[in-house]
């Protein structure tokens, strides 16, 4: 089980985690592999990973290892 850091957090994860796993467990939600909600709603979520953003297209595509880290940042509606 790969430890993980998330908005400075450690968080593991189960063996074999993606970028996406890591966006459904911070969000709390389950998310399609293209990285969509399953509920039909919106995310507004942005992820950098070793500083990139990494697009949402890449998430499932991106397997996490011990170590790594994220900023996963959640668009707020206001002013």
């Amino acid at each position: 089980m790969p430890t993980v850091q998330i908005n400075e957090e450690r968080v593991a994860l189960p063996d074999g985690a993606t970028v996406l796993d890591a966006v459904a467990h911070t969000t709390g939600r389950d998310l399609t592999e293209a990285g969509t909600p399953t509920d039909g709603g919106r995310l507004g979520v942005a992820v950098a990973a070793a500083g990139e953003v990494l697009p949402r297209g890449q998430w499932s595509r991106t397997a996490l290892s011990e170590g790594d880290e994220l900023e996963i940042v959640t668009a707020v509606q206001g002013g």
